[in-house]
């Protein structure tokens, strides 16, 4: 299915890989202007080629997203190059350390909660504030989606990325109801155990777990990043205008369970 996104700018953070790249390249598919914001420089710039290789059109921002300066210049970013902020997909976010809670690091806790949960506040903070001022009253809904985690429903993963994707969530529907009158939709996605870079690495370190997990996904495998970036794609069209406030999971059926 094809949704129609001509003429929205869309920012994807964590873009330069997985989820986050195939998001970007739909995104733009659909005819939306992409700022594609990563700290990997290589990969994001990788991703606008990828883009633009395919008639799209897109930029590429270094962003950290702990980095309130570096968050609000990305936004910024989608302003002077395109004119404003209709989309966003705030994705970027790290696994951490796989150790259980009472021999997890304090620097591994804090390094966990400032990319996937402050770094997703921060990001929200500055979409919003653009969102907000450029939609009064045009009738326009600005969308936005963060990635939060199967481990934000369940008791998955170790207890700081668990911690932090279920934060997501709860920021999710906050800021679903705060600005449902200004037309801005906040939504969440779930994702289960999907083949991207940072799963890969995992599976590498802890084989028996990443099978455990695909063992207990229904459909028996992992999902591509390709599946996510529909689910995305639809939250931010207008097949979705009457969403706000959910958390999504796209999973294989772990959360059926």
């Amino acid at each position: 299915m094809t949704y129609n996104l001509d003429g929205k700018t869309a920012i994807v953070t964590g873009g330069a890989s997985g989820i986050g790249r195939k998001t970007a390249e739909r995104f733009a598919a659909e005819g939306a202007n992409v700022v594609v914001a990563d700290v990997v420089t290589e990969g994001g710039e990788e991703t606008v080629e990828l883009i633009e290789s395919a008639g799209g059109s897109a930029t590429f921002v270094e962003t950290d997203v702990t980095d309130p300066d570096a968050v609000e210049a990305m936004v910024q970013t989608a302003v002077d190059t395109y004119g404003g902020l209709d989309i966003a997909h705030n994705n970027a976010g790290i696994e951490g350390e796989n150790d259980p809670l009472a021999e997890q690091t304090e620097a591994n806790w804090k390094q966990v909660m400032d990319i996937n949960l402050t770094g997703v506040w921060l990001c929200l903070k500055y979409e919003l504030q653009v969102m907000t001022a450029n939609r009064e009253g045009d009738g326009d809904d600005g969308a936005i989606v963060n990635t939060s985690s199967i481990a934000g429903l369940s008791a998955a993963g170790s207890s700081a990325y668990a911690a932090s994707k279920h934060g997501v969530i709860g920021l999710t529907r906050v800021a679903a109801t705060e600005y449902a009158a200004a037309d801005v939709r906040v939504n969440a996605v779930c994702p289960g155990v999907i083949e991207t870079p940072m799963v890969e690495q995992s599976a590498a370190e802890n084989p028996e777990e990443i099978e455990q997990f695909v063992g207990m996904q229904p459909l028996n495998r992992m999902g591509s990043p390709e599946e996510i970036a529909n689910a995305v794609v639809w939250l931010c069209s207008d097949e979705a205008s009457f969403v706000t406030g959910n958390a999504y999971p796209v999973d294989g059926g772990f959360t059926a369970l």
